[in-house]
């Protein structure tokens, strides 16, 4: 593994906490309605837990309104229950056909609770990219001890690690704060 190497690995794994972050930014209830609030959502399906976007299929007829129409009728009642017990704070009701659940506005409460959880999302994703950094950091010192790279080539990469960390937490700080802003409007 040469410096060039271990700096696509980290831009790479640093770009995949980033994905991970706008997962976890698509599954916040925003006050509108959206298939990836209950995509993920996970129900006991014939003794497997499987996502609800795998056993129904979800639709938006309007910005207050989800439906979930089961594939196979035998899941409407754990589909039912996994969305009460998902912390999404959502009701569904079901007609024997398909279950609608009617978004309702986020209070001011619900808001900020949600813009602490963005937050935390946010922390780890800047978590994640240090640890990257750390991992990068290691193996580049451990090539310049196996006489692998010069000390002038572990330092000059070392602070190219260091501008891909800046840029990768910046671009989190920037998601957030766009996330938090979604939030909080009304």
């Amino acid at each position: 593994m040469d410096t060039d190497t271990t700096l696509l690995d980290a831009e790479e794994r640093m770009g995949k906490a980033l994905s991970a972050l706008n997962r976890d930014f698509s599954k916040l209830r925003t006050g509108r309605a959206a298939a990836s609030l209950v995509e993920g959502i996970k129900a006991d399906y014939y003794g497997a837990m499987t996502p609800l976007g795998q056993m129904a299929s979800i639709a938006v007829p309007d910005s207050r309104t989800l439906t979930i129409q089961p594939w196979d009728k035998g899941g409407m009642q754990a589909i039912e229950k996994a969305v009460l017990k998902s912390d999404l704070g959502l009701t569904p009701i079901n007609d024997g056909k398909i279950i609608r659940i009617e978004i309702p506005p986020l209070t001011e409460e619900r808001r900020k609770e949600l813009v602490k959880v963005a937050k935390k999302y946010c922390e780890e994703t800047k978590i994640a990219v240090r640890n990257v950094r750390r991992d990068a950091n290691d193996s580049l010192k451990k090539m310049e001890k196996d006489k692998k790279i010069s000390e002038d080539d572990l330092k000059k990469t070392v602070d190219e690690v260091q501008k891909l960390t800046d840029r990768f937490v910046g671009d989190a700080d920037k998601r957030c704060a766009a996330k938090e802003k979604e939030i909080m409007d009304i």
